[in-house]
């Protein structure tokens, strides 16, 4: 057995998997943010040269599980399996955008959660030893999201303050088990400014930080309706899944040097706080949320913060993974957040639930 079963919703590994790569593919306003110097690939152009919205964020996918792969030093062929999804409608945006990759696949839905449901399928499949590598992929577009979802931006429809704007961008990361080497044993290291490096030449492939347990989330719903307000909706399932992480592995919030959360924003994440306090666990001071990091609310019109299944995806591979690999950050609680909904249900006035899942990074 390479897993302990932790209370109801844990599992710890015995043998932890390895994130060995990780690659951040965003648009232009993600380019203009705080985190500008540290994706693998901004664009100007938020078509990427396709035709549609949907092409576009398929073109992201592609290239974000490239360039993840070019860090990692392997082919699409030694990847086992790839755990992938996004917002649309029957997941086309993954669909289309590995199809040529012709790796196994598992398409998901988790929501804005899909990077923490994909990293937990990933290392779940390492750990039991399915594979040597896994890969996990998401994306959003703010093109599609608003067709999906909303009004297309040709309607110039106006967004109420509690409004997130869904970040344009991709994360692919490969997951590897316990017993894979740090280095490849064929392979290069990339020159700095070749593809694969971010504009700050980080490494190409990360050799300290693994996936040591993970909380699976549970939908979580307190009948709120409101489409415009995802980090109200959302809140309350982070905060079930924190507070059963700290209860199922025996920890506290001074366990972690950062609890991050995906795309709560900044009503979202202050209604965390309250909730989570009201239990005994204050995360002041060690909280950080994506959707707060990704763009400047100073000077980006983001109203209350970034979102999308993006918004995780590429602050985890642009920001937080290198700090874990540093040893800056040496253990850290990673809670991509989902809100629920389609418009369907929205029409039919039906509430929005949340779900949540946590994904325990630590440097080794």
């Amino acid at each position: 057995m390479n897993e302990i079963v932790k209370g109801k919703q844990s599992l710890l590994f015995l043998h932890a998997p390895r994130i060995v790569s990780a690659s951040s593919v965003v648009g232009s306003k993600e380019s203009e943010g705080p985190l500008r110097k540290l994706f693998d690939r901004a664009e100007k152009d938020d078509l990427f040269g396709a035709q549609t919205w949907e092409e576009a964020e398929s073109t992201m996918q592609k290239e974000a599980c490239m360039t993840a792969l070019r860090k990692a030093g392997i082919s699409a062929e030694e990847i086992r399996y790839l755990f992938g999804g996004d917002l649309l409608r029957q997941g086309i945006a993954t669909s289309m955008g590995v199809e040529d990759f012709q790796i196994p696949m598992f398409g998901l839905y988790g929501a804005c959660s899909t990077s923490g449901e994909a990293l937990a399928l990933a290392a779940m499949s390492a750990s039991a030893g399915y594979g040597r590598y896994m890969m996990a992929v998401t994306s959003s577009h703010f093109g599609s999201a608003e067709k999906e979802f909303r009004f297309p931006l040709g309607y110039a429809n106006q967004r109420p303050l509690s409004a997130q704007w869904t970040v344009t961008g991709s994360g692919a990361f490969v997951v590897a088990g316990a017993d894979v080497p740090p280095e490849p044993e064929s392979g290069t290291k990339l020159e700095p400014g070749a593809p694969g490096r971010n504009a700050s030449g980080g490494e190409r492939r990360f050799s300290h930080v693994r996936i040591s347990g993970i909380t699976v989330g549970k939908i979580v719903d307190y009948g709120l309706k409101d489409s415009q307000n995802m980090g109200a909706c959302m809140a309350p399932a982070a905060m079930d899944t924190i507070s059963r992480n700290f209860e199922d592995m025996g920890r506290s919030a001074g366990y972690y040097d950062r609890i991050i959360t995906g795309d709560l924003g900044y009503i979202g994440s202050s209604i965390l706080t309250d909730l989570l306090k009201g239990q005994g666990h204050d995360i002041r001071g060690r909280h950080l949320d994506c959707g707060m990091t990704v763009f400047d609310r100073e000077t980006q019109d983001t109203h209350a913060g970034g979102s999308g299944c993006g918004c995780a995806a590429v602050t985890l591979a642009a920001y937080v993974l290198p700090k874990i690999e540093s040893g800056e950050w040496g253990r850290v609680l990673f809670v991509p957040t989902g809100a629920l909904m389609s418009t369907v249900s929205f029409n039919e006035g039906a509430s929005v639930p949340g779900i949540a899942h946590g994904i325990v990074l630590e440097h080794f």
